[in-house]
């Protein structure tokens, strides 16, 4: 059974993941639970990219359930998929965050954005579609969305094979001068002494990107703290 509506864009990942290296001490980064009532879904702020199967689907979702968006509250404009990176990329649109909507502690350096699809409390319209018509919550959902705070880097010079990783405050890769980060800053990405080992806290994650990619990443991650 597919685990996502996307299947051309799941086997690039899947081929990505198949072959990667598993960073199990970045795993072992104690992490806390995603809890919306206090991240209010920060790691949704600016959008997220998108490959133009993913940005196709979307429309179609949107095209045959303008109603159940609608009873949602979001607000959508025309355009609800944006050009990006001077027009190479695509990504759901953002709008202007409303007073009180961000979480309590957003990150400073982020821009007070939203995607279009989170509702007033920070819940995923796609999700929440998917949810009511009876398939995963994440089917329908980009790929990207639900693997976060999983970063996947692609092979370097210095590695021959992709890695599957979290990142942290020393080593995000998107950090630059003023810039302190992304995933290690949102609420599920960041080092947080009093939570678990990300193995644990990501474990549904870590399940259904396995299923991707034909792979146990979770057995494997769990056999080194037996």
């Amino acid at each position: 059974m597919a685990v996502t509506a996307y299947q051309k864009t799941a086997e690039v990942l899947r081929e990505q993941v198949r072959e990667a290296l598993l960073d199990h001490d970045a795993f072992e980064q104690m992490v806390r639970p995603c809890e919306l009532s206090l991240c209010r879904a920060t790691c949704c702020h600016d959008g997220v990219y998108l490959s133009q199967e993913e940005a196709g689907g979307i429309k179609a979702l949107l095209a045959e359930n303008a109603d159940a968006f609608a009873t949602y509250g979001l607000t959508l404009p025309e355009e609800p998929i944006a050009s990006a990176r001077e027009g190479r990329s695509l990504k759901t649109a953002t709008r202007e965050a409303d007073e009180g909507e961000l979480a309590v502690d957003f990150p400073s350096h982020f821009p007070k954005t939203r995607c279009v699809f989170l509702d007033r409390q920070g819940r995923c319209g796609i999700q929440r579609l998917s949810m009511e018509q009876g398939r995963e919550p994440w089917f329908d959902k980009p790929l990207t969305c639900w693997i976060h705070p999983i970063v996947i880097q692609s092979a370097n010079r210095e590695r021959s094979r992709p890695l599957v990783t979290l990142v942290s405050p020393d080593n995000d890769p998107q950090k630059a001068d003023g810039y302190p980060g992304f995933a290690s800053c949102t609420h599920c990405g960041r080092p947080d002494k009093s939570g678990r080992p990300a193995r644990e806290v990501l474990a549904a994650e870590l399940e259904m990107l396995g299923q991707v990619a034909g792979r146990d990443l979770l057995a494997e991650l769990n056999a080194d703290s037996l």
